[in-house]
């Protein structure tokens, strides 16, 4: 659809947006078209919230991520308010979704025995084990996007800290536990010293490249697999099920936010909507007549 191209044209030239989030924006949008087809909607004016709904829906039953199912709203969000700037639509029908409520949509999180069966699933003995098992530790123990545990170098890793360059460029430093600086230890002392490999990248393939993020998501389903866990996950399920366990575990949002790199705390706060045992435990402790 052609407003849909210069809305995409719109955030690239005038918005500023990067090219990896137009697209991105680009193929939810195609999806939204697609639904819109099936229900015999031919033009974005005659959208109504009904479609809306439907491709939520259609979103869930893909089972995307939950980040991936906000993002693919907040583009959808953002058409139908420069359709209505651009006077192409006289009303905008996302504004019937109350956003707070909506992303309460829980995203997928792994009990911690579901996280030790995870990490115990690479073998260590040899260089491709080594490294998946220092890469699902330190995903979970630093609580990492795929693309800042891709751009780890090896100096980027000390004794207590691991130095993460954040989105914008914005660098953190994030406490690595013990048993994930073990394993990253192995990886490197028995698989990656005297190879002659001058790469800087902390993890790279057989290659000797840097990995990047669609090569740690496939390890990732891998192991999903091989332990046959039946929720469906991707790295980023190690990042949730960081922030729940720190949650639940009595640590504050404010430090939870710290370490995820989160911009602002309303972000970090959807944890709180994560863990019901946290809610009641919190409530029976905290309030005067329990």
């Amino acid at each position: 659809m052609q407003p849909i191209e210069d809305f995409l044209f719109y955030l690239a030239s005038e918005r500023g947006l990067s090219k990896n989030t137009v697209e991105a924006y680009g193929r939810d949008l195609s999806y939204f078209t697609e639904v819109l087809q099936k229900r015999g909607v031919d033009a974005l004016s005659q959208v109504k919230e009904g479609e809306i709904l439907a491709f939520l829906d259609w979103l869930k039953q893909k089972k995307l991520a939950s980040s991936s199912i906000y993002r693919a709203m907040v583009a959808l969000k953002s058409l139908f308010r420069f359709l209505r700037r651009e006077r192409l639509i006289q009303s905008e029908e996302t504004l019937y979704l109350d956003t707070p409520k909506m992303w309460q949509l829980i995203p997928e999180v792994l009990t911690e025995q579901e996280v030790q069966l995870l990490l115990n699933a690479p073998k260590s003995e040899d260089a491709l084990g080594a490294r998946d098992r220092a890469i699902l530790e330190v995903l979970y123990a630093c609580g990492l996007r795929v693309s800042e545990l891709c751009g780890l170098n090896i100096s980027d890793v000390d004794d207590t800290f691991v130095k993460v360059k954040g989105k914008g460029g914005k660098e953190r430093l994030v406490p690595i536990a013990k048993s994930a600086l073990d394993h990253v230890d192995h990886y490197l002392l028995h698989f990656r010293g005297g190879s002659g490999q001058k790469n800087e990248a902390l993890f790279v393939s057989n290659k000797g490249v840097r990995l990047d993020r669609i090569a740690v998501w496939e390890r990732v389903k891998f192991y999903s697999k091989q332990i046959q866990l039946s929720k469906s996950i991707s790295p980023h399920t190690l990042r949730h099920s960081f922030a729940t366990h720190l949650l639940e575990n009595g640590a504050d949002l404010r430090v939870i936010q710290e370490m995820l790199g989160h911009a602002s705390i309303a972000t970090t706060d959807r944890y709180t909507h994560i863990s019901q045992k946290y809610l009641t435990e919190a409530f029976s402790k905290f309030h005067p007549r329990p």
